[in-house]
């Protein structure tokens, strides 16, 4: 018994149509986006105290699992309390300096420059403050998901916070 589509052992449907590959994917559509720095969008959730601004998210770029944008916190000031729900943070500081106090009486504290990475995990109460008098603090910030969560916490803070050092667990 033959079967005529396959007699000479090939299937057609592939290979032969150089436009095969683009017909699946579009890829200029749904490949690599660029989102130039001065196109941010400032209409996402705020803290009092600083200036976020939407970079990449599902609605302006299809992202699906991450959300990206930065965080401006201008000279000698500081945000309320607040935590991002279930979502993890990641916030590099690109221009200036970072103070970060959290904990339930934002008991802790940490500092972050120019190049620094700065992790906040889930549901942490955290306050970001500009250590600096005179400069900006400039943050790009991402995230682990597209709902711009943010539950601003009405906590008095302890007066002065514990300093914590970050030691690299893998190389203790």
């Amino acid at each position: 018994m033959t079967h005529d589509h396959d007699h000479d052992g090939h299937h057609h449907h592939h290979g032969d149509d150089p436009d095969h590959h683009h017909a699946e994917h579009d890829w200029r559509d749904n490949g690599v986006k660029v989102i130039p720095g001065n196109s941010l969008d400032p209409n996402t959730a705020q803290t009092p105290g600083m200036n976020r601004a939407t970079a990449i998210s599902k609605a302006r770029a299809g992202a699906e699992k991450i959300w990206a944008g930065t965080v401006t916190i201008h000279a000698n000031a500081k945000t309320g309390a607040h935590h991002h729900g279930d979502l993890e943070s990641i916030i590099y500081v690109v221009k200036g300096k970072a103070r970060m106090r959290w904990g339930t009486n934002l008991e802790y504290v940490a500092e972050a420059g120019p190049g620094d990475f700065i992790f906040v995990p889930p549901y942490v109460p955290h306050q970001e403050i500009n250590a600096s008098r005179d400069e900006t603090l400039e943050c790009v910030l991402v995230r682990s998901g597209q709902d711009p969560v943010v539950v601003n916490l009405d906590i008095e803070p302890v007066e002065a916070p514990e300093e914590v050092l970050w030691i690299d667990p893998i190389h203790k």
